[in-house]
Parts: C-alpha cells; sequence; structure tokens
C-alpha cells in the first residue's frame, strides 16, 4: 500500500506548483476574458461572454498586430532553419576549437532578449547606426536609412534580432540530430560511390527531420510571443506592434482586463497549435 502511495506524494509538489503557477492563471485568464472589466470603472465588472473575442475580431487594430505577427513568423521560421542547420554541420567539423565555436555559438542565446534588442538597435539606428556607415561606406545608399520608422523595415529588422537569437537553440537541437546519425551509414553510403549532396540528400536530411521539427516548432512559438526585441527597437508604437503588445497594450495601456484577457487567450490558442506539433516532433525523435 505504501509503495502505491508513495509515488504520488512525491509528485504532490510538483503538481501544486503547476496548479498554483499554471493552470489556476489559465483557467483565471478565460474567466476574466469572459467579463467587462475595466480598470477605469472597477464597478460596472459583469459577464458578457464571447463578446470581448467578437470584438477583438471585427477590431481593425487586432488583424493589423496578425499580420506583423504572420509577417515575423514566415521570416524567422525559414531564416533559422536554414541558419541552424548550416551552422550545425559546421560545428559538426571536427577541429581543436571545437568547444569554443559551440560556446561562442551559444553566445545570443544566453543573453536576455532585451538586451539583444538593444544592442542592434545600436546597428540599425536611423542616423549614425553602424549599419548605415556600412552601407554609405560601400556607395550601396547615398543617405542614411530610416530603418526603424517604416513598418516594414522595422520588421524585417526585428526579424534578424529574433533569428539571431534563435539561431544557437536550431544549431544545438540539429546538431544532436547529426551527431545520432550511425557513422556506419555513411561507410556504406561512400563505399556504393554516393557523393556529400547526395549523401546530404538521401541519409543526413531525412533523418535530421524529426530534429528539425523539434527546432522549428520551437522557433514558431518563441516568433509568436515576440515582444522584448520590439519593445527595445521601437517602443510600444503601433508600427510594429504583434498579437502580444496589442495583449499588453490593450491590458495595461487602456486598463481593459476583459479584453486584453481575450487577446492573451487568442495568443495562447495559436501557441498552443504549434504545441502540439511540438509534442508530435517529440514523439517522433523518441521513436527514432
Amino acid at each position: 500500500m505504501k509503495k502505491k502511495i508513495l509515488p504520488y506524494l512525491l509528485l504532490t509538489p510538483m503538481i501544486l506548483i503547476m496548479g498554483v503557477l499554471v493552470f489556476y492563471p489559465i483557467a483565471a485568464t478565460f474567466s476574466y476574458s469572459l467579463k467587462y472589466w475595466k480598470l477605469t470603472a472597477p464597478n460596472d465588472v459583469h459577464f458578457i461572454g464571447f463578446d470581448n473575442y467578437i470584438n477583438i475580431l471585427k477590431s481593425e487594430s487586432f488583424w493589423y498586430s496578425l499580420q506583423n505577427t504572420v509577417f515575423l513568423l514566415v521570416l524567422i521560421l525559414f531564416g533559422t532553419t536554414i541558419l541552424g542547420v548550416l551552422l550545425s554541420l559546421f560545428l559538426n567539423i571536427e577541429v581543436k576549437f571545437s568547444g569554443v565555436l559551440l560556446a561562442v555559438a551559444v553566445l545570443p542565446w544566453a543573453l536576455p532578449p532585451y538586451v539583444n534588442g538593444i544592442l542592434w538597435r545600436f546597428i540599425f539606428y536611423p542616423g549614425y547606426g553602424l549599419m548605415n556607415k556600412l552601407l554609405i561606406g560601400m556607395g550601396v545608399v547615398d543617405q542614411p536609412v530610416e530603418w526603424l520608422n517604416s513598418r516594414w523595415t522595422l520588421l524585417f529588422v526585428v526579424s534578424i534580432v529574433v533569428i539571431w537569437r534563435s539561431i544557437p537553440f536550431m544549431a544545438l537541437v540539429c546538431l544532436a540530430g547529426r551527431q545520432a546519425i550511425p557513422h556506419e551509414l555513411y561507410e556504406a553510403a561512400k563505399i556504393d560511390g554516393a557523393n556529400v549532396p547526395n549523401i546530404f540528400r538521401r541519409i543526413t536530411f531525412p533523418l535530421m527531420l524529426p530534429f528539425i521539427g523539434i527546432g522549428v516548432t520551437s522557433t514558431s512559438v518563441t516568433a509568436i510571443n515576440v515582444f522584448d526585441e520590439i519593445v527595445a527597437l521601437s517602443g510600444y508604437s503601433d508600427l510594429g506592434k504583434n498579437i502580444l503588445v496589442e495583449s499588453y497594450l490593450t491590458t495595461f495601456s487602456f486598463l481593459d482586463f476583459g479584453k486584453g484577457s481575450a487577446v492573451t487567450y487568442l495568443v495562447m490558442f495559436l501557441a498552443a497549435i504549434l504545441g502540439i506539433f511540438y509534442l508530435r516532433s517529440l514523439n517522433k525523435e523518441v521513436e527514432y
């Protein structure tokens, strides 16, 4: 009897922590999203059902933010995946300083997102930033480019910052996948006369797909939840806001907790969809 109860007793602290820090906030946020709740009218809190969701879906501001989110998602996803896979293949090369190269590659991932944004803001500063100096020095442009004052160029810069931060995780996951491939497969392929491109196309890439899937899904969730980089580069302006910034502004600037909670739930819904693919990719890795 004690052996049957002991596992549940050992799991109790984790269950309590998950309940307080995860499940309760999720349930509370959903209940807030079904209410009219503005701090400007604290005595007028009442249940309104799904009206907050309906108003959000009718809002031009939400669709503007969603467009920015999708734009960031596509750029970050493609950029991180391609560069992360290439970096993993480079880190797989056995040289004297492999450990140092790996440590350097992880540095962008270790820095806080807001710090990354501040560093890149100096590079893309509209007037005398490093990027403008390089472009003017090479004769590519005649005058400084206003990188952070246009919607699409701002989103492009945000994508670069997030890609730079996300590449290390993708590279580490892909590197683990590459090193898990048995060397016997490569030796057999070389004996059969296969060249390097064919080996990559027929062996390396297919066997790395489960690991790439994990990296892609994690990167997608990161792209949807971009916040610090946008704030560091452009503040809380409407120019480059995504749905996460939209949720923050609705909740803490306009003090509409009901509508802000609904936006938060929509963000969580999108992340949950990608999380399902993450779990499926993880299961594939375990089977592999």
